[in-house]
């Protein structure tokens, strides 16, 4: 069998935010203005990333479990600080995610 090329593609990403996808769904929303968004979605909001596509300036993906499992929490990693993991709990201002995780140029 022939062995295919690995490819690149390109991304103008400068960083990315690991979402816990099990955590959020556990939790039915609990973030935003109104508290009925994911926190994966309202961190898209306030950084101003759309969606996952590569020509945004950061993403903020959902992924599969991160074994971590806070009750009425989300587990949320930066990363370019793959060692620090943050337990957000449900209804924590957006703009205290944002400051905790340092995602925003001062």
């Amino acid at each position: 069998m022939e062995e295919k090329p690995i490819r690149r593609v390109k991304a103008e990403w400068t960083e990315v935010v690991l979402v816990c996808r099990k955590c959020s769904k556990k939790l039915k929303g609990g973030f935003g203005e109104n508290g009925d968004q994911k926190l994966a979605k309202a961190l898209r909001k306030a950084l101003g990333a759309k969606g996952t596509g590569r020509k945004s300036g950061s993403a903020v993906i959902e992924v599969d479990c991160l074994d971590v499992c806070p009750k009425g929490a989300v587990v949320v990693v930066r990363g370019s600080r793959p060692r620090e993991w943050a337990i957000v709990p449900r209804g924590t201002a957006i703009s205290a995610v944002v400051d905790r995780l340092e995602l925003l140029e001062r």
